[in-house]
């Protein structure tokens, strides 16, 4: 049996209108009945749409709100709603981002700077935004999205392997930073997985892991309790890297 836990975590997600971040949703409505959960995504529509399947799952609340998580002022806003609304989060998944291929020879200086933007910057800014309320109650759990390429290089990543390893990067001081304070840290490495992302990439399904082993691999890391942290959580498809 897992340890026990308030009987009602708030759980607040980006990204969280589709692939994994929807899938993350989904599986704390199933495997936590009762959770509220804060979704948080640029698309309403897909957004209120997975906020809808999440309540008949069994999530007691499951709020939309839509939100750009580049834009300071919006995630600052959005924040303000959330914690009023739904309350101080007990797991954080900084999930939203995007990739786009690119070598360092032809990446334009704003390709790169969206790609940071999307894919690092925004962790840092909704960390900040909520971090601090579950720092002063003492405790919470945050799952910061890397990448395996967050882990290895590889041609035509520039942008989205120097975001991934600055999520990495950042995840690990977040980690010493707040060890003391009750809030864990785990920094997320999943490697292809079959999301909207690899839409027309010729990749097969077959060859990558579903969003839904990620999301059960982040639940069961955060039932593990406030007494065990998974630090780094790396998962691939059985046959390897794509």
């Amino acid at each position: 049996m897992p340890p026990r836990r308030q009987q009602a975590p708030v759980i607040v997600i980006t990204g969280a209108s589709q692939g994994i971040g929807a899938a993350i949703a989904r599986a704390f409505s199933q495997e936590v009945p009762g959770s509220r959960l804060a979704l948080l995504a640029r698309n309403e529509r897909k957004l209120r749409r997975v906020a809808g399947a999440c309540r008949e799952a069994g999530a007691d609340r499951a709020e939309a709100y839509a939100c750009d998580v580049t834009d300071a002022s919006a995630v600052a806003a959005t924040a303000e709603a959330v914690l009023a609304a739904v309350g101080v989060p007990d797991v954080l998944v900084n999930n939203a981002g995007w990739f786009l291929p690119g070598a360092f020879l032809d990446m334009s200086i704003e390709t790169f700077d969206a790609l940071i933007a999307a894919n690092l910057r925004s962790v840092f800014i909704v960390s900040k935004a909520f971090v601090p309320a579950m720092a002063a109650r003492g405790r919470g759990h945050v799952f910061n999205m890397s990448s395996i390429a967050g882990l290895d290089p590889y041609p035509m990543g520039s942008g989205y392997c120097a975001a991934k390893y600055g999520v990495t990067g950042l995840s690990a001081v977040m980690r010493e930073e707040l060890r003391e304070k009750g809030v864990q840290v785990t920094t997320v490495f999943p490697g292809a997985t079959f999301t909207p992302s690899w839409k027309g990439s010729g990749v097969p399904a077959s060859r990558m892991m579903p969003a839904a082993g990620v999301a059960r691999a982040i639940v069961d890391a955060w039932r593990l309790g406030p007494k065990t942290v998974v630090e780094d959580l790396v998962l691939r498809p059985p046959r390897g890297d794509v």
